[in-house]
């Protein structure tokens, strides 16, 4: 199982000092393009907490050459862009058809040294920056790491919020974000990975003609952030001992005691660790593994299986300077924390004292080493890997090397770093203790009233806007366009697509969809095969989701799909779980509205075990009432902290507001449903449900079609089925006659969550691919549609504004998201409002209608590119029993939606004075939310 990660990968290092890692993979035709920073939050001091991910969003601002949102630009090229900033490094990514590789390109080595910081942008990306601030202290988990991560780390940057705080945050001033921008964003302080469908000697042609201009920078001293940082980057990268090393705090003797509001009690240690290049992180991994990777590690027996906890979780954390392994445990309803401290350190102490077996370090690192693999098989992250690597360690084959490593870790190895790192005397211990009295319910009277707010959305920025300072593509798709009658507003975009690809190589298209099959017993499975990665993705469906729940019994079909894997006729839980951590493989169900949903991975040679479980499991669950009653104190404690998440809180106070009583879209989880639930009821639901005539399954990945196809016969084949599946009707639901606005308050929070829509369509509906494309010019992009040019972009009301018609198949509903300070959610649904308002009555613009349908086409060629998302592809298409050629003809029918189509929807799906609004959060919301 040796890593493919650095095969064919090549490190070039322009004059100015950028460090290029390209590696072609030809699987697809797209390509991904990123650029890491060497720098970020573990950099900074306190006082100016945050620059890194400020100055992350404002380089979404525009340039000195490209003065406007580079979001618009991403989405005209059809590309899966954004950023992220992390302790040591900030990174931007974008992921495209091959034809955009350059434009991508021009637009990084743009913003490399040309970016625009002006007063007033600044401040509304501020207003950005503290809401999404905000939404982190919504978490009590945060806000307890924040307290245990400062203790750990009070001298260096490690122990700060990556993101900032919101003191710091309000003080930035322009000066201090363009002096950083000026020392760190340079190219010898910057890594660039490609990886898809490229020549390399081409494009390094290419690479140094765009990037090799900009020239190194001669660093002043800095403001507010450490000004040994890029001597200690370059001695690293030497080999040198950094000046910048240092020894975590002695660890406090009494546990941080948080005493907040919130849901549920919560215990955390944190462990210092050394960094990344240190010989032990290794066998750190695998100890984490073993400890806490599934039923049966040690710390879930200890706590999970007892009853103490309802889940723990664990991480080791590898970073430039240092790094930590921290466990978090959620305790289980009324559950005392020092007891569950006890037992923690006792279970740790005993693995110290006691050792660990041959198999559980061989089966850790089996899954260990299966995850790198499975986790690394599309572009994006492959690329991502490669830079996180030479970002942190200063080699891009850190993983080949690491997991090597991995390869020789001994049971001893294991007991040695547990004594090194996990004693007592190192680690620092965080309770969370909730103040605030258990929520069980949620819901409000609604308030019908509201105000118009004075307030004008500007309008929306032209599309010649755009392509003044869009890069040019690859020309040969033009004459492509021009060929098929394409409109000169398309051409000018010159987006490659599945769809022109098809025009080429019509041949080709019988060979690139799936192999489709029907057993007798009516299951259905869909095949395509991929072998350029040695693994198998596994999708599937069951008609079993949630709208079959009775009413007083909500949560049932969660139940049964829960605990599937929960023991069967000839293997208890512990036994599955062991066969299937011993190969790496993974599978779960996870129930929605419509059905419940099959996820599983596995390498290739491991396939048919992955198989013979998920047979077994379908087939011959048996629903132990020790693990039901297990799953119903876990599933009630994650009811608990669901209903102290304004998000949770306002999805479900909104669905319940558009869909009435006896709806099967109405029904949610109460404590009460849940506790009403017999092992019998499991049992009948899952005889009753589980049917091979209402299953689809679909297999992509390295395997031979007709051995696959006879294994899944002799698995699935025997799997009886007897009368009719059960089918429900789901009745008309009208429009509300004017606005509903509905306020469930959640004291102490610090962000408000809002859900506004109404009733939408179905996957059947004629209108189904106007209403994407009018999506996509609404809110399908946060940062290019008109809510987030406006909402987000230009007033800095929200830190994420989306709309989206979820078309199931047998209801639909129209749904804006957005998160914003609690002062501003009244302009900011106000604002939004006005959008719809605008949209419906003028319509949008042919120019507007192209981009969208331009970016929805290039979107869904990358989409395809990765295995997971291919699946899921493959698998829905036939659930909703579309032609089989619906894998590619999408793009088509794209391509074909006109401007009055878009139009006419956006006068027959956006109603805005006829739509729910609901705001979770505090009580402010209740006297201010009129409009």
């Amino acid at each position: 199982m040796s890593s493919t990660l650095t095969e064919n990968v090549r490190k070039t290092v322009l004059a100015n000092g950028l460090t290029v890692l390209t590696k072609e993979v030809h699987t697809a035709p797209v390509v991904t393009v990123q650029v890491w920073y060497k720098v970020g939050s573990g950099n900074e001091e306190p006082g100016v907490n945050g620059i890194a991910h400020q100055l992350e969003h404002m380089m979404f601002k525009g340039t000195l050459n490209r003065p406007i949102q580079f979001g618009r630009l991403f989405s005209a090229l059809g590309s899966d862009s954004n950023a992220f900033t992390s302790y040591d490094q900030t990174a931007y990514y974008g992921t495209v058809e091959r034809n955009k590789l350059k434009a991508l390109l021009v637009l990084e080595a743009d913003r490399m040294q040309n970016s625009q910081i002006e007063p007033e942008q600044l401040a509304s990306e501020k207003r950005v920056v503290i809401s999404e601030l905000q939404g982190y202290e919504n978490s009590p988990e945060y806000r307890l790491n924040r307290a245990v991560m400062q203790a750990v780390f009070p001298n260096h940057a490690y122990g700060l919020p990556v993101g900032g705080t919101k003191a710091d945050v309000e003080k930035f001033e322009v000066e201090q974000v363009q002096k950083y921008y000026r020392n760190f964003y340079t190219p010898d302080n910057a890594v660039l990975v490609i990886v898809g469908d490229f020549q390399t000697a081409n494009t390094l042609e290419t690479i140094k003609e765009v990037f090799g201009k900009l020239a190194k920078r001669v660093r002043s001293e800095e403001l507010g952030v450490r000004s040994e940082l890029a001597v200690s980057v370059a001695e690293r990268e030497l080999g040198v001992k950094s000046k910048n090393t240092f020894t975590p705090s002695t660890s406090l003797s009494t546990p941080i005691v948080l005493r907040e509001p919130g849901a549920g009690r919560l215990l955390q240690v944190v462990y210092p660790l050394p960094d990344a290049n240190q010989p032990d992180v290794p066998a750190l991994d695998v100890m984490d593994y073993i400890l806490t990777e599934g039923r049966n590690c040690r710390l879930y027996q200890a706590l999970v299986e007892s009853g103490l906890a309802s889940e723990v979780t664990a991480s080791v954390t590898s970073l430039r300077e240092s790094g930590w392994y921290e466990v978090l445990v959620t305790a289980g309803s009324k559950q005392d924390l020092k007891k569950i401290d006890s037992v923690l350190s006792s279970a740790i102490a005993n693995v110290a004292e006691k050792g660990v077996t041959s198999e559980e370090v061989e089966q850790a690192k089996t899954q260990l080493t299966a995850d790198v693999i499975l986790s690394n098989r599309d572009i994006t992250s492959q690329a991502m890997r490669l830079g996180n690597d030479q970002t942190t360690t200063g080699d891009y084959r850190y993983t080949d090397r690491y997991l090597a490593a991995v390869r020789l870790v001994k049971p001893t190895d294991i007991v040695a770093v547990i004594n090194k790192y996990l004693t007592k005397e190192a680690r620092t211990v965080g309770f969370f203790e909730p103040t605030q009295k258990r929520i069980t319910e949620v819901g409000d009277k609604p308030d019908s009233a509201h105000t118009t707010e004075n307030f004008s959305p500007g309008a929306p920025v032209l599309f010649s806007e755009v392509m003044k300072y869009l890069p040019p593509v690859d020309s040969a798709t033009d004459a492509l366009l021009v060929n098929d009658g394409i409109s000169a507003a398309s051409l000018s975009l010159a987006s490659a697509s599945v769809y022109d690809t098809l025009r080429e190589h019509k041949e080709d298209i019988a060979q690139i969809l799936p192999q489709q099959f029907k057993f007798t017993n009516g299951l259905r499975i869909l095949l395509l095969r991929d072998n350029s990665t040695p693994t198998v993705t596994l999708s599937g469906h069951i008609q079993a989701g949630t709208e079959f729940d009775p009413e007083n019994k909500a949560g049932l079909a969660d139940f049964v799909a829960e605990n599937l894997l929960n023991g069967t006729n000839t293997k208890d839980v512990l036994t599955i779980a062991k066969v299937l951590a011993e190969r790496g493989a993974s599978l779960e169900f996870q129930t929605y509205r419509e059905g419940v949903h099959i996820e599983g991975d596995s390498l290739a040679l491991d396939l048919p075990i992955l198989l013979e479980i998920l047979a077994d499991v379908l087939k011959n669950s048996t629903f132990p009432l020790k693990e039901l009653e297990l799953h119903r104190q876990q599933t009630l404690t994650d009811l608990q902290q669901e209903l102290d998440e304004p998000s949770e809180v306002a999805r479900r106070v909104f669905v319940q507001s558009i869909y009435p009583k006896k709806h099967p879209l109405h029904t949610f989880p109460t404590e009460d449903s849940l506790q009403q639930i017999q092992r019998q009821d499991v049992i009948d639901f899952k005889a009753k449900h589980y049917r091979p005539d209402t299953t689809v399954l679909a297999l992509v990945g390295d395997f031979d079609l007709d051995k696959v196809r006879s294994l899944l016969k002799n698995k699935f084949g025997n799997w009886e089925v007897s009368g009719q599946a059960p089918r429900l009707k789901y009745p008309t639901v009208s429009m509300p006659d004017k606005i509903v606005s509905i306020n469930p308050v959640l004291p102490d929070k610090t962000q408000a969550v809002t859900y506004m829509g109404c009733t939408g369509i179905n996957r059947y509906d004629p209108r189904f691919h106007a209403a994407l494309v009018l999506n996509q010019i609404l809110g399908g992009d946060t940062l290019s549609s008109r809510l987030g040019a406006e909402v987000r972009d230009r007033q800095g009301l929200s830190y994420g504004i989306y709309s989206y018609f979820q078309a199931l198949k047998n209801a639909g509903t129209f749904v804006i998201e957005m998160q914003t300070s609690p002062e501003d959610s009244t302009k900011a649904i106000a604002s939004t409002r006005q959008i719809l308002q605008q949209i419906h009555q003028q319509g949008v613009t042919a120019l507007e209608v192209e981009t969208a349908k331009r970016t929805l086409i290039s979107n869904y060629n990358v989409s395809l590119a990765n295995p997971e998302e291919l699946t899921d592809r493959i698998l829905m298409n036939e659930v909703y029993e579309l032609d089989k050629v619906e894998l590619h003809s999408f793009t088509d029918k794209i391509q074909k939606v006109t401007l009055d189509q878009v139009n006419q929807a956006a006068r027959e799906l956006l109603h805005p004075d006829q739509i729910v609004v609901v705001t979770a959060g505090p009580s402010v919301l209740v006297e201010k939310n009129q409009y």
